[in-house]
C-alpha cells in the first residue's frame, strides 16, 4: 500500500494522536493516504469513531507489540 505521509505520535495520549492526524489530513489532497503510529491503546477505538465522524477512510489498523498502527485515505 502506497503511504502519502507517516505521523509518529509515539508517547502522546487521547486526543493528540487524533487532533495531530486531523491537521495531517488536512495537508493531504483528497484520495491520499496518511499512516499514524500511536502507543495509545484508546487510540483504536478513537481512529475507528473520528473516521466515522469526518467520512475518511480507515483502511487498517494493526497493533505491533506496543504499537498501534492506524492507516487513512483522506476523503
Amino acid at each position: 500500500m502506497h503511504i502519502d505521509k507517516e505521523l509518529d505520535t509515539r508517547g502522546l495520549n487521547c486526543p493528540l494522536p487524533i487532533l495531530k492526524a486531523k491537521k495531517a489530513l488536512a495537508e493531504l489532497q483528497s484520495g491520499q493516504v496518511l499512516r499514524v503510529v500511536s502507543t495509545d491503546a484508546g487510540s483504536v477505538r478513537d481512529f475507528q469513531a473520528f473516521a466515522k465522524q469526518t467520512g475518511n477512510e480507515l483502511l487498517e489498523q494493526q497493533t505491533m507489540e506496543k504499537d498501534f498502527f492506524h492507516v487513512m485515505r483522506r476523503r
